[in-house]
């Protein structure tokens, strides 16, 4: 974590010095050959994440070259409607019923 914290700060100056501790160690001659090297590795790790992009995109989505089957509604049968039938006719109430004693 300490070594996290030291490249949040990381500045103007401080990169100067940097390269200037870099070009001592390994001097004007090599400098050059080192950052093509660089440059390679980034190129290199750029197309690696690319294809392991494109590899999980194609595995997520499937091929636009499969047929897809088309979407099945069940078919049914249009309701007719009911003629509606007439009411029953009314019947008269029965008279009330003498107690039984």
């Amino acid at each position: 974590m300490v070594l996290l914290g030291f490249f949040s700060n990381f500045g103007g100056m401080d990169s100067i010095i940097l390269l200037f501790v870099v070009l001592l160690i390994f001097g004007a001659k090599r400098l050059p050959e080192l950052a093509r090297g660089l440059g390679t590795a980034i190129n290199e790790f750029n197309k690696a994440k690319d294809d392991v992009h494109r590899q999980i995109t194609q595995a997520v989505e499937p091929p636009p070259s499969a047929p897809v089957a088309p979407s099945v509604t069940p078919s049914v049968p249009a309701v007719e409607p009911v003629a509606q039938q007439p009411a029953a006719p009314s019947v008269p109430p029965l008279p009330p019923q003498p107690p039984v004693a």
